[in-house]
């Protein structure tokens, strides 16, 4: 039987892209990679050059949301998807983001309608068990 070298093989990395790349679509494909990965930081490392170039890029701001939210950096969060629902109030995973951040912070009062009201636009079954989860606290139980 002939041995095979590791030396015939070449590996090839992906493509690298570095904080401050100025493309943006690659910046936002990137950054979604990372946060699935909950690699908050690394993420934020790509969208905050992104913003600077783009400041209401409203995808990049979605996405350091998210990473807020898993850094646990509840008042940030709540403070970028605050201004996301005035800015988009149909969109159920930002209205959803903001109720999870409120309720993280125990302000369930708070959190209900916006939980509630992603639960309505999307009939995702997670968003309807957020709402009954934040009921259930709310009355204390």
């Amino acid at each position: 039987m002939e041995e095979i070298s590791v030396d015939e093989f070449e590996l090839q990395a992906p493509a690298v892209v570095f904080p401050g790349q100025r493309d943006l679509g690659s910046a936002y494909r990137v950054a979604y990679d990372l946060l699935t990965r909950r690699a908050a930081s690394e993420a934020l490392e790509v969208i905050e050059p992104g913003l600077e170039a783009e400041p209401d890029n409203t995808g990049l701001r979605i996405l350091r949301a998210w990473a807020f939210l898993i850094r646990v950096q509840l008042e940030r969060a709540e403070s970028e998807l605050t201004r996301l629902v005035e800015e988009r109030p149909d969109d159920d995973w930002v209205r959803f983001a903001l109720g999870r951040s409120l309720e993280r912070q125990s302000r369930y009062a708070e959190a209900l309608p916006h939980l509630r009201l992603a639960a309505a636009m999307s009939g995702d079954p997670e968003h309807e068990l957020a709402v009954l989860r934040v009921e259930r606290l709310h009355a204390g139980l």
